[in-house]
């Protein structure tokens, strides 16, 4: 039988619950050595976890990535493509964001819907902040019907799991003295996957008392090791994350209700701006839809991946799903025995006659099914070559 799992998708997912929970936590090294018994590092793995998995659920049943999603790369950033004006409006809202919180160093992360439109993070804190943007922050996952239903009505077994998350008798842990690992001495947990718990205030931020009443959010940075406080503003599908160092504010540089006002000040025309500007251009979940391909670009460098909606995926045949899927395993078992990364161009033909094809270049990777049962190989390397040419600026091709 073919396998519907693959070993690196699986994988994918523990990095992306680790670097969600360092984000928010700290190091897993960090927490034992303050509690060395290990009380403290359960108290926060366990529910953060559960409530991890609780995404992964469809009602009692874990469904975990299998061939139907192989045209998906998790742990990267979907970035948005801009015209020229657009690009130079972001820019100079970044610039003005930067401002407002005066001498201080700040980083910002823009979204729109659910694709990233800038950032001045790291690739790895990009692609942490964009995760959590997307599970919890945009307008999308905050106002959607379909997401707050399906959490609905999920088993009463995790219901049972996420109840008990925060009993200290089942972690392990009953000291009220073991406090949060990211730094806020309150003696409580904090649980940033739990669903609906953030929601936009008259100001445009969102609020949530997930870290406690009134609150600010702090996430850790993996680049600089460094604390930062989580403001995200919301104004129609554009959601932008600023992080200030909680340094400043401890130091009393700044205060969280300035840098705010600051924001809203002097960003809002901006912001209006740019959010018009990009709506006008947006084509839409289908914007990036190419007739007559199912494909995925994943850039490794800088972490980022574009591929075909998954509404167009899901026409896609069992018989290909299961060949890209056994594809997708053939170059993972070839780059963990490369020493060094390399070029790569594999092809299968499907049992329904499609072609899949893979090539690898530079530390890119192109994956693409092609379903005309008439074509050739020589066909489908002129399919792919031509898709390399016109929307890859000619990074696959092989000449």
């Amino acid at each position: 039988t073919e396998a519907i799992w693959r070993v690196d998708a699986l994988q994918r997912i523990l990095k992306e619950v680790h670097s969600l929970f360092v984000m928010f936590h700290g190091s897993i090294r960090a927490l034992l050595d303050k509690e060395p018994t290990g009380g403290l590092t359960r108290s926060h793995l366990y529910p953060f976890i559960t409530d991890y998995l609780n995404d992964l659920f469809t009602g009692k049943k874990l469904q975990l990535p299998s061939f139907r999603e192989t045209l998906k790369e998790r742990g990267t950033v979907q970035m948005l493509t801009l015209a020229r004006d657009a690009a130079i409006e972001v820019q100079s809202l970044v610039g003005v964001l930067d401002s407002c919180v005066g001498t201080v160093r700040c980083h910002s992360v823009i979204l729109f819907h659910d694709l990233l439109v800038s950032t001045t993070l790291s690739p790895d804190d990009t692609v942490d902040v964009f995760t959590y943007s997307v599970m919890r922050l945009t307008r999308n996952a905050i106002s959607s019907a379909t997401s707050s239903w399906s959490y609905l009505r999920k088993g009463s077994s995790l219901s049972q799991i996420s109840s008990r998350s925060s009993s200290g008798q089942v972690l392990g842990s009953s000291d009220p003295s073991l406090h949060s690992g990211n730094g806020n001495n309150t003696g409580r947990v904090i649980r940033p996957l739990q669903h609906d718990k953030w929601s936009k205030g008259t100001d445009g931020f969102l609020v949530t008392d997930i870290w406690g009443k009134d609150a600010t959010p702090t996430i850790w940075l993996q680049q600089t090791q460094e604390r930062v406080y989580l403001l995200t503003y919301q104004h129609k599908s554009l959601t932008l994350v600023l992080l200030v160092p909680d340094n400043a504010i401890v130091n009393g540089e700044l205060d969280i209700s300035f840098v705010k006002h600051q924001v809203i000040e002097y960003a809002s025309a901006k912001i209006l701006k740019v959010e018009e500007k990009i709506s006008k251009g947006w084509g839409g979940e289908n914007a990036y839809h190419v007739s007559g391909y199912r494909y995925l670009i994943v850039d490794n460098d800088m972490e980022v991946s574009r591929a075909s909606p998954p509404g167009k995926v899901a026409t896609l045949a069992k018989e290909t799903l299961l060949a890209l899927n056994k594809l997708r395993e053939t170059v993972d078992s070839e780059k963990s025995r490369a020493n060094e990364e390399k070029d790569m161009e594999i092809s299968i033909r499907a049992k329904n006659n499609a072609w899949v094809m893979a090539r690898l270049t530079r530390g890119k990777e192109l994956y693409m099914a092609l379903e005309k049962a008439s074509e050739t190989l020589l066909d489908a390397t002129d399919s792919v070559q031509r898709f390399s040419n016109r929307y890859c600026s000619g990074a696959f091709s092989m000449d």
